[in-house]
């Protein structure tokens, strides 16, 4: 017998994501053993510093790090080391914050890397008190320009590793951190939805951040990680600007449990059923004018495919925009992964699905093209409209 949907008592639409690990859809289904975990460690009182402990050696032994700890997400985990790079374990520095008088304070990172997740990650930086130094421009950076950035106000130096960053022309993180090492400025990897979990410090960083709540499946939050000293730097911030980071100690018995179930999950037979899910759906957009569908690996290579749906308005009386958001009005609401979409493309992302919706997608996507093809016209709106839909948005919320 099925539970009855949680969402229809809370009023909101039964949403089927093939738009990826997306915090605004709710990021991931958490892992059963996550769920059992937190529900275990509700009821009691725990001492949360000795909790984070524990959470250090499960960290450590699966990231290759010497320490490690759980804060409210990645993004926090961003802050948080930035402002232990900057103050080391100087407490009074810690309440000071961010308040930087007499700190290094300035945070290099490359401008190709300063992209949105749903906020500026230069912002991240800036919480800690810190002074964002971009490295070359856009599309291009090169070893000079980020030895040349090098200062002795250097605290430490970010990396990015995501989908959103530009990916050419930047330097690649082993030859970035080996010019940051050789100046002792200590390097910071936001690797926020990677699979890898020990390749970036293997690499050279000296720590590495990730959500809890993206490919682990475990719950809201962030993971750190790295070299002991700077862990702990970032773990003293709890006292300071922290604070309003916090975690509960059911986010860190829950990612303690994704970590410990990640490192027993079928990873095969979880990409074995991606894969039939993703043929599925390039056979079923197979010869539909307009429509092209491919195959694309994950550009941050992790072991994972997407679908790539090309529209060309003409023959598909629809442009992909359109066709994104005539899914996400239907019943079921499919939501894509349409970030790149005036390109004429978006995504279908088979990460985060329950059994059987993979072909409820299938049969959305022929509604919706069918629908399309029996229009007299061309279904064209104006993109600047749709652009300009989540600012109305956000501007009438709550209402």
């Amino acid at each position: 017998m099925n539970k009855p949907d949680i969402r229809d008592a809370l009023g909101l639409r039964p949403v089927i994501n093939v738009s990826g690990t997306m915090t605004a859809l709710g990021a991931s289904i958490v892992v059963p053993e996550a769920i059992a975990a937190m529900a275990a460690v509700l009821p009691h009182f725990v001492e949360v510093d000795e909790l984070q402990k524990q959470a250090s050696k499960v960290i450590a032994r699966l990231c290759g790090a010497q320490a490690g700890f759980v804060t409210a997400s990645c993004s926090a985990g961003i802050t948080l080391a930035v402002a232990g790079a900057m103050t080391g374990d100087d407490l009074l520095a810690v309440e000071r914050l961010p308040d930087a008088t007499g700190l290094k304070d300035e945070v290099l990172i490359m401008t190709g890397h300063m992209v949105s997740y749903g906020a500026p990650v230069e912002q991240g930086i800036r919480l800690a008190g810190a002074k964002v130094v971009p490295v070359g421009q856009a599309t291009s950076a090169r070893a000079y320009q980020l030895e040349g950035a090098i200062s002795e106000r250097t605290a430490a130096a970010v990396y990015v590793v995501s989908h959103h960053t530009v990916q050419y022309g930047q330097i690649p993180l082993d030859e970035f951190a080996a010019i940051c090492r050789a100046r002792g400025v200590p390097v910071i990897v936001d690797a926020a939805s990677e699979y890898d979990l020990e390749g970036f410090l293997a690499a050279g960083a000296d720590i590495a951040l990730y959500s809890s709540h993206k490919f682990l499946g475990g719950p809201t939050g962030g993971i750190v990680a790295g070299r002991k000293d700077l862990v702990r730097a970032a773990f003293l911030q709890n006292g300071g600007i922290g604070r309003g980071m916090k975690v509960g100690k059911e986010s860190v018995v829950g990612t303690i449990a994704a970590l410990e179930a990640w490192e027993r999950r079928d990873h095969a037979g979880i990409r074995e059923r991606e894969s039939a899910a993703l043929a599925l759906w390039r056979d079923r957009l197979a010869d539909r004018p307009g429509v092209r569908a491919e195959i694309v690996p994950d550009p941050t290579d992790n072991p994972l495919d997407r679908l790539m749906v090309s529209v060309e308005p003409q023959e598909a009386h629809i442009t992909a925009w359109d066709l994104a958001d005539a899914l996400a009005r239907g019943k079921p609401p499919v939501i894509v992964r349409d970030h790149e979409v005036e390109h004429g493309f978006f995504y279908l992302d088979p990460c985060n699905l329950h059994p059987g919706q993979e072909k409820q997608v299938a049969d959305r996507l022929a509604e919706e093209l069918d629908a399309a093809r029996r229009s007299n016209e061309v279904i064209a709106t104006p993109l600047q409209d749709r652009r300009n839909r989540r600012r109305a948005y956000l501007k009438r919320w709550p209402d």
